[in-house]
């Protein structure tokens, strides 16, 4: 027991350091990212196309991977896997909130342009959301980010080489993959029970969206990489990192 303890006490110590060794803007990017691609998922895109199913989530979800490739790229898997867990907890905290703001009685903005007692129950609705929406999206996303940094990470050692055409492999490749599991997650999940997908719209929707956030993504990737450069030119997060390094040392992994 005294063991287990010790491991809870030094496993806190170390979250407690990575999140002081993450550029805090990096840390508030990544959560609002998290939070906002969840409740931005509530509106879908119009495509005209059956096999093609976009919702506007997509405009900052390649924000989280895009962030999540970087955490690995200089801190490792378990540091950007521990992240994910801290944003999914607040993004969780955040549907309490926001569940709760649903319930107290009163008029939002729009119903005084509009008139009608519906706007409040439409944007009641929105905000409220549903648990099984909720349970949904927090598989599909914490199994992606798992999937992600332990996917980036093999693909970045089993490299010879560590510069930008690396970054750009082990990141797209990541991120098409772990995408495609989190959308295909939610659709088993959800939008094969609640909306009556078949499991072709689930196969063909989820690579289809997992393409086009790859493209998003594709775009800020040569900024992601830079900032990873400057990150370890100027040593940032060092202290973290040599404590994780130590421990390994210690327990004979490296």
């Amino acid at each position: 027991m005294k063991k287990f303890f010790n491991l809870i006490k030094r496993e806190a110590f170390e979250f407690k350091l990575l999140l002081r060794s993450i550029p805090s803007v990096v840390t508030a990017l990544y959560v609002l990212s998290v939070v906002c691609m969840n409740l931005l998922a509530n509106k879908e895109i119009q495509t005209n196309t059956p096999y093609l199913a976009l919702d506007c989530g997509i405009i900052v979800s390649w924000l989280a991977f895009l962030t999540m490739d970087m955490l690995t790229k200089r801190f490792g898997p378990k540091a950007s896997i521990e992240v994910s867990l801290f944003a999914l907890f607040i993004n969780l905290l955040m549907t309490v909130i926001f569940f709760a703001i649903s319930k107290i009685p009163g008029n939002w903005g729009e119903f005084y342009t509009y008139g009608e007692d519906n706007i409040n129950a439409a944007l009641n609705t929105t905000l409220g959301g549903n648990w099984f929406v909720v349970l949904g999206s927090s598989i599909a996303f914490i199994a992606s980010a798992i999937i992600n940094s332990l996917l980036n990470y093999t693909i970045g050692k089993l490299t010879k080489k560590d510069n930008w055409v690396t970054f750009f492999i082990r990141s797209h490749v990541s991120t098409i993959i772990s995408q495609f599991l989190d959308n295909l997650l939610f659709a088993v999940i959800v939008s094969m029970h609640l909306f009556g997908w078949t499991i072709t719209q689930a196969l063909m929707c989820s690579l289809t969206g997992a393409a086009v956030e790859l493209l998003c993504e594709v775009i800020f990737t040569a900024f992601g990489y830079k900032v990873v450069r400057s990150w370890e030119k100027e040593k940032v997060g060092e202290e973290y990192i040599d404590y994780s390094r130590n421990l390994k040392l210690q327990k004979g992994l490296i």
